[in-house]
């Protein structure tokens, strides 16, 4: 057989898997270096914006239409708002407080919080007894991070409420996704490319409106700032880490997240939850240099192992569960 007549080889799922991981882990890496140059409503906006462009030209190449039906289009609004807008602005704020693998610590409590919204949301929704106690102790793996007990060493109690908050919003973002759009007809790249673009869109007077009362200190909404207390990283690392955040971390990522839900399945597609937190804590410690201590660690484990008992779907719904929306994002 020629060499031109050979099959294409396609990159295997499980690469494309792992690739997510490393991902979506090291955007808080990203997010925490960008600090440096630019305040966190212009990194929320420049990542939301160069994702939603990423995605439009993959939309554009791949023949795929965008939504036609306005009640879908008010739908994915809605949902934007707390798959996009509201988790990347809640992060990168939350990461001038604490630090990056306490972030992604934080975005491991997605599960619970979508379990917990699904029971309020959905009529058909059921807790068993297993993962209601799972629940319970991943509130206590949180109570743990935050050592309320520990006045002096603890973390920060407000930057971690933050980031414990964004990782809720995605749990209450694709529960509303999916009950208002489980049953729409959102093939390939349809789906993420219209959420991102209602994301730039919000993101605009949220934009303006911290422009407009910080402008005696801006000149202009674009203007790079000082970096504060997060100036130890050169300004082109900075600019650097958030295009990659935008483009690869934002945009590309949903591309490789729909090829893993395509080849292996959603409940495969979504473990990807459980491996980010360990990548942002990894190189939170080994390339930012921060340190976790104790409580942050156990505390940690025991929440990864509650959202992993929660995740795991009961055997009664296993037919059902392609029908929920696959992202994960960070």
């Amino acid at each position: 057989m020629s060499e031109a007549a050979a099959p294409r080889r396609r990159v295997p799922w499980q690469a494309k898997f792992l690739a997510l991981a490393l991902i979506w882990g090291s955007s808080f890496l990203f997010m925490k270096v960008g600090l440096a140059a630019l305040h966190p409503v212009q990194i929320a906006t420049a990542r939301i914006w160069a994702g939603a462009a990423i995605l439009l030209i993959l939309l554009r190449i791949s023949g795929t239409r965008l939504p036609r039906d306005r009640r879908i289009w008010a739908h994915l609004l809605v949902c934007s708002v707390f798959l996009s807008a509201l988790p990347f602005l809640g992060f990168v704020i939350g990461e001038t407080r604490v630090s990056s693998a306490l972030a992604g610590i934080g975005n491991a409590t997605t599960p619970i919080a979508t379990v917990l919204f699904a029971l309020a949301l959905l009529p058909s929704e059921r807790l068993t007894g297993t993962k209601l106690a799972a629940v319970l102790v991943g509130f206590v793996g949180v109570a743990i991070i935050a050592e309320p007990w520990n006045a002096e060493g603890r973390p920060d109690p407000v930057g971690f409420l933050i980031v414990v908050l964004s990782g809720a919003c995605y749990g209450l973002g694709w529960t509303y996704n999916r009950r208002y759009l489980g049953s729409a007809d959102l093939g390939g790249l349809s789906q993420p490319t219209a959420l991102l673009m209602c994301g730039s869109v919000l993101m605009v007077p949220i934009l303006l409106g911290w422009w407009l009362m910080d402008r005696d200190e801006v000149a202009a909404p674009w203007s790079l700032t000082s970096g504060g207390d997060h100036a130890d990283y050169p300004v082109w690392l900075a600019i650097a880490c958030i295009a990659v955040l935008g483009f690869v971390g934002t945009g590309l990522a949903y591309m490789l997240q729909y090829d893993v839900v395509r080849e292996a399945g959603t409940i495969v597609s979504t473990t990807v939850t459980y491996l980010i937190p360990v990548v942002s804590v990894l190189l939170g410690v080994l390339v930012l240099g921060e340190h976790l201590g104790a409580a942050q660690i156990a505390g940690f484990v025991i929440v990864l192992a509650a959202a992993a008992i929660i995740n795991t779907p009961n055997r009664d719904r296993r037919n059902r569960a392609a029908r929920m929306c696959p992202f994960v994002s960070t």
